[in-house]
């Protein structure tokens, strides 16, 4: 899902050498991390570089870390490209005007007054998705008003608001009530006292919402999420408004000491952090951006716990497994299936491949995690885990090897269990589906086409930096060239405009007649 962005548009137009049969892009971390990367409205940048399978690398540029369209974020930058003052100046201006209309200090206020009203005058606009006070009725009494908002309405804002549901850029889908509820008494039984949301609202809420019912809850709970509308439902201390893609507090300082805080409360003792990004995002810079979480924790803890880890649940489709456990090899992926409330196809229920392909990935010892039976999940005694029922014990891979809720089948030519609907290609020598393109693409390093190892760390790219300079200049004259040739053309295309257009009509009756007769 994260593979390819929008803007790789204009990476081609600008100045790419060429694209190959196969492409992609990657995150690059400057080795000089002192050097800040330019600022969009969704914060600091991130540094990518596309690169074509074993032939070159191009210019590397920056580009939003939140947005893959550039119709909902428009920057582009080369990473060597020189500014003049006056573009820095309108960037700046245009971030400005990108921000929400209110600062979190305005929206406690007048969350503050909300709850005061009377509930006759308590009104959220559908349209502009915000609470209203009585100074704001007449600018609003055009739009689709609603009234009567309760308290209870106020205590679970994802049902007020529209999820914002652009896969390229928020991908906001929401937990289903049974999702929440699993993960809510999971972490009661763990024994969690407190819980880091990160892109999790809906489970967030319900947290707070069993804190303060009849069967009070102990677990108190912090959300970082990048949709700012929840700020007009949270005081400070239980919303920042947070990038996970580059690790911004949208709110500063402040902001940041509140996460702190939060994490190294109790000595960093009985916390977990539960996220859910947007599947469409890059596994490396989510990865980069939960390690620093895991050292601001880290800073509250003595020497003696320096072994300890923080305690994670990050939800993700399973097939990312390999990528996740390449930055935390002591994550397990569970079979527990999450489901969405607004998601055509995550729901609960549904059988063969229609199952939801998320998952739990944890550094919780799975042993401690017991899956609701009720739901059709089992103990395996020799996985000494919890299993999805027609995930059954492989004798030869010595594991209950499926992964996405199916029984899977053991190829003793791969030396490993394949999901059924696979067979073994002898072309390829490994199983795949039966409509498969032999000898098509493969993951694995984009240099020299190793499996074992990615681009970043190819022991070839220096030679191939050099192939790729040469490239790139070959581009550059090849391009200046042509702009050259198009204004010569310019002068003469009036005269010669009439002449074409005959001659493409008779060459086309030509090829007609030819077909008819063949």
């Amino acid at each position: 899902m994260a593979a390819s962005r929008d803007w790789l548009g204009t990476v081609e137009a600008e100045g790419s050498a060429g694209r190959q049969a196969s492409s992609g892009v990657e995150v690059v971390f400057p080795s000089d991390p002192a050097t800040p990367a330019p600022l969009c409205p969704h914060g600091p940048t991130l540094l990518f570089v596309k690169v074509n399978q074993g032939k070159e690398e191009t210019r590397r540029f920056y580009a939003c870390s939140a947005c893959r369209d550039r119709k909902d974020c428009n920057f582009f930058q080369w990473e060597d490209e020189k500014l003049s003052g006056a573009r820095l100046a309108a960037r700046e201006a245009h971030n400005r005007k990108c921000q929400p209309p209110l600062s979190r200090t305005q929206c406690v206020e007048r969350y503050l007054k909300f709850i005061e009203l009377s509930l006759s005058q308590r009104k959220f606009c559908q349209r502009c998705q915000q609470l209203l006070l009585p100074d704001d009725w007449e600018k609003h009494q055009e739009h689709r008003v609603v009234g009567d908002i309760s308290i209870t309405q106020l205590k679970r804002p994802s049902q007020l608001l529209y999820p914002l549901e652009n896969k390229k850029t928020n991908a906001q889908y929401l937990f289903a009530d049974r999702s929440c509820q699993f993960l809510i008494d999971l972490l009661s039984t763990l024994g969690f006292t407190r819980a880091l949301c990160v892109g999790t609202p809906r489970l967030h809420e319900l947290i707070r919402l069993k804190a303060s019912g009849e069967k009070k809850s102990n677990i108190k709970s912090l959300l970082l999420d990048i949709d700012f509308r929840y700020s007009q439902f949270y005081m400070e201390d239980s919303f920042c408004h947070y990038n996970m893609f580059n690790h911004h507090f949208f709110d500063g300082k402040a902001a940041l000491e509140v996460c702190r805080t939060f994490l190294q409360e109790d000595k960093g003792e009985g916390v977990i952090m539960v996220t859910d990004p947007p599947f469409g995002g890059l596994v490396e810079p989510l990865a980069v951006t939960f390690k620093k979480l895991i050292g601001m924790w880290k800073e509250g803890q003595s020497q003696d716990s320096s072994h300890k880890e923080l305690p994670i649940f990050w939800i993700f489709p399973y097939f990312f497994e390999s990528r996740i456990c390449q930055f935390f090899p002591s994550f397990c992926m569970l079979d527990y299936q999450v489901d969405y409330d607004n998601h055509a196809l995550y729901k609960h229920g549904k059988t063969g491949r229609k199952q939801s392909p998320v998952r739990i990935f944890t550094n919780i010892p799975p042993n401690k995690i017991i899956l609701p039976s009720e739901e059709g999940y089992r103990f395996c005694p020799l996985c000494q885990r919890y299993v999805s029922l027609e995930n059954q014990h492989c004798e030869h891979c010595n594991s209950c090897t499926s992964k996405d809720g199916r029984k899977w089948n053991h190829c003793f030519l791969c030396k490993k269990c394949v999901k059924p609907s696979w067979i073994h290609c002898s072309v390829c020598s490994h199983c795949a589906l039966p409509d498969h393109s032999c000898g098509g693409p493969k993951d694995g390093c984009f240099i020299c086409g190793e499996l074992d190892h990615k681009r970043s760390t190819c022991p070839k790219i220096a030679t191939s930096k050099k192939v790729n300079n040469t490239l790139f200049f070959r581009a550059v004259r090849k391009q200046k060239q042509r702009k050259s040739s198009k204004m010569k053309m310019g002068t003469t295309k009036g005269q010669s405009m009439n002449h074409t257009s005959v001659t493409r009509k008779k060459n086309r009756r030509e090829r007609a007649h030819q077909y008819l007769c063949s």
